[in-house]
């Protein structure tokens, strides 16, 4: 009989980070910003940063960048999600994130990188000429994560690959240094009916700030009739409402539709298929459009008097930073110990 390593025995601690790039829009309402509230809401412990260290793996604009950063922590904000309980900051402000992202660059193996395929899909064809953090930010994903023990994490579909290269770079840098227990192998957290919004104007693809037609998404900074009007043109099809339970692997974008229908009303889709069944989708996109308003209203009006008032969003940023440095340096200063590095 063999020993088996200890388990990690650290607290509960839920993280995740959005992008500092491009316009949020409702995927990321739906997959994210809804989500992190709901478990704020349910006492889980959150840290929630703006990835901008991830954001410069391609070029950003430097006006923009920082403008960007305001905007989602705004948005964090107008989500329902409390500075005071959950710690909203910069990923930047915090240096123990890059610090020990270059250490666990020296315990992640080349191969495990080279099987991450969201590297292939964003260099395409000249993979040559995208820049180095391109290809390594999934450790510095993994660095985020490790950096605050962070037990779960809510993650979409096209992240859990990400995730695993975590869970291996924590088990192998436990393992190597003979510190069993370091660092947890964290948990996602997919769940809901809408963890992956899909484009109105192809449902095969997700809804992205980056696809050049602003009539493929909902912006969270839309007003009440644009986001009517996005929702009355989206594609569809010929068809009408499905029954429940019906498959619907054949007609993406009506499956896009109802899972959003079902993630604002918090209710599930067979709910919704029930709801509407047989009849037109002009009966069913004006309720739609009607819900989606009554739900972004509030966060667009919230959001947009935060950024009339960036100096209240630099001081949620600012206590954000302080409380996560406070927390990340003593690993970080753990991790050098274990390491071998002179401490002086």
């Amino acid at each position: 009989m063999t020993d088996t390593a200890p388990e990690y025995a650290g607290p509960r601690r839920i993280l995740s980070g959005i992008q500092a790039s491009g316009a949020l829009h409702l995927g990321n309402y739906l997959g994210a910003l809804k989500r992190f509230t709901a478990l704020q809401d349910q006492g889980a412990p959150c840290f929630l940063f703006v990835a901008d260290l991830h954001a410069i793996t391609v070029w950003q604009d430097p006006a923009v960048l920082t403008a960007q950063t305001r905007e989602i922590a705004a948005a964090y904000i107008a989500s329902g999600l409390d500075p005071a309980k959950s710690t909203i900051f910069p990923q930047s402000a915090v240096r123990a994130h890059s610090e020990l992202a270059w250490i666990l660059n020296c315990v992640a193996r080349l191969g495990w990188l080279d099987r991450m395929t969201q590297f292939k899909e964003k260099s395409g064809k000249h993979k040559e000429r995208a820049s180095v953090g391109l290809y390594t930010y999934p450790v510095l994903q993994a660095a985020d994560i490790l950096l605050y023990k962070a037990t779960e994490v809510p993650v979409g579909e096209d992240q859990k690959q990400h995730l695993e290269l975590t869970r291996d770079i924590a088990a192998k840098f436990n393992t190597d240094f003979n510190a069993p227990g370091f660092f947890p192998p964290p948990e996602p957290l997919i769940q809901g009916p809408a963890t992956r919004v899909m484009s109105l104007r192809d449902g095969a693809a997700k809804m992205s700030k980056s696809d050049p037609s602003d009539q493929s998404r909902i912006n969270l900074t839309d007003d009440a009739d644009t986001i009517a009007a996005k929702i009355r043109k989206s594609k569809t099809d010929m068809g009408v409402m499905p029954d429940p339970g019906e498959s619907l692997d054949d007609r993406p974008e009506v499956r896009n539709l109802i899972a959003i229908y079902a993630a604002l009303s918090d209710t599930t889709r067979d709910a919704v298929t029930a709801q509407f069944a047989g009849q037109g989708f002009g009966a069913f996109k004006p309720a739609l459009a009607d819900l989606a308003v009554a739900a972004l209203a509030p966060v667009t009006a919230e959001m947009r008097r935060l950024m009339e008032d960036p100096a209240e969003i630099d001081r949620v940023l600012r206590d954000g930073a302080e409380r996560a440095t406070a927390i990340a340096d003593p690993v970080v200063d753990e991790v050098k110990r274990i390491v071998g590095f002179w401490r002086g």
